[in-house]
């Protein structure tokens, strides 16, 4: 997605939401792949990644608590590097 953070993806839950920066990314299929790894974490209910900002926006299920080290370590895992926005 390099139009914006969730340009055609609308978010599913209203749970905390948090940003992390994420270097590495060089197309929209890098974005596509971080999503798809970062859904799969327990907690997660939806990302957003903007491939031109560098940015990754994660809504987190209601009531969930999740640690942002723990999606950034899913992010690591991909070969990129992420951390909180603040």
């Amino acid at each position: 997605m390099t139009a914006g953070l969730a340009a055609n993806r609308a978010p599913e839950a209203s749970g905390a939401q948090i940003v992390l920066s994420v270097t590495g990314m060089h197309c929209a299929s890098c974005g596509l792949l971080i999503d798809d790894v970062v859904e799969d974490v327990p907690g997660v209910a939806r990302s957003a990644t903007d491939v031109t900002a560098g940015r990754t926006l994660v809504t987190f299920a209601e009531g969930a608590v999740v640690e942002p080290g723990v999606v950034a370590e899913a992010i690591a895992e991909l070969g990129y590097t992420a951390h909180p926005v603040v």
